[in-house]
């Protein structure tokens, strides 16, 4: 599938992540941002609040599926389309209920921009183009404006700086990070039979950077590891470029979820505020006036 270099990637920034995401990289870009909340789990504040609210240890799959199923619908449908402003308009209400420093939000900010980017420059099956690169940072950058974040940057180069900076300054060892930090690998190595789950826990090792391995206090896995895991994304790599390209999108939006059989509305993702009144209006969804009724797939 050929590179996008013609278009405005701020313009047309919104129809570039789409294509990104959903047919010249599915796989890769889902890798990567679950590579990217682990970098937001090292930061101390953001590992602490996370830890705080205990959803992560208690139901994990859950959370993993709202924050995929949030990001989703903004990633398939657009920031600007109905179903992407329910959807952040559902995350600036879920962030409203915590205190929250802008930089953290920023950095959570710039690890969707820069993860996927990095990702595709180690294992990509061709190298994104400088418009795709371009614009997959100004989709983000506007989605921030949108999640009310402060002082985003203007410049990709400024942005990436402004991340590194913070990882120097925030990330470090707490065990609050950790617990985090190990019961999003359980969730991940759950995903497979319980005989292969050793080796997926020390293979997600070694696409963790020693910064990372440090602040979650986790040993770096064997060099034998470390290659084989590399070498095994590069040949994957390799041999796409051979098949067919994708024609139609893979949307995350349409998978089947096993917390929500009869699918989900929007604005009932994420944990339930408290109380009674928060339980029941998590469980209807004021677009459908019915309990957990499905979205349909389209803009409504």
């Amino acid at each position: 599938m050929a590179q996008i270099t013609a278009a405005d990637p701020r313009r047309d920034c919104q129809q570039i992540a789409c294509h990104l995401a959903t047919i010249a990289f599915p796989w890769d870009t889902t890798r990567a941002l679950e590579l990217a909340l682990f970098r937001t789990f090292a930061a101390a504040r953001i590992g602490g609040l996370l830890h705080g609210t205990g959803e992560f240890e208690a139901r994990a799959q859950k959370r993993y599926d709202d924050t995929d199923l949030l990001v989703s619908e903004i990633i398939e449908h657009g920031f600007d389309s109905p179903r992407g402003s329910r959807a952040i308009a559902r995350i600036n209400a879920l962030h409203g209920r915590f205190r929250i420093a802008n930089d953290d939000f920023l950095y959570v900010l710039s690890s969707f921009v820069f993860e996927p980017i990095r990702w595709n420059q180690r294992f990509g099956w061709r190298l994104m183009s400088e418009v795709e690169t371009q614009a997959w940072f100004w989709f983000w950058r506007q989605v921030g404006e949108r999640l009310l974040i402060r002082d985003i940057p203007e410049d990709y180069g400024e942005f990436e700086r402004y991340s590194r900076r913070y990882e120097a300054r925030n990330f470090r060892c707490t065990p609050a990070s950790r617990k985090v930090a190990l019961a999003t690998r359980e969730l991940f190595a759950a995903w497979f039979p319980a005989l292969l789950r050793p080796l997926v826990r020390r293979s997600i090792h070694a696409l963790l950077d020693p910064p990372l391995l440090a602040a979650f206090d986790l040993r770096p896995p064997p060099s034998w590891l470390a290659w084989l895991v590399a070498t095994a994304l590069r040949t994957r790599a390799r041999l796409l470029r051979w098949l067919p390209p994708r024609q139609r999108p893979k949307r995350r939006t349409q998978i089947p979820r096993a917390d929500y059989p009869g699918g989900y509305c929007i604005e009932s993702l994420g944990p339930p505020a408290a109380g009674r009144a928060g339980e029941a209006a998590a469980t209807r969804c004021p677009f459908s006036g019915q309990a957990r009724t499905a979205d349909s797939g389209e803009d409504a």
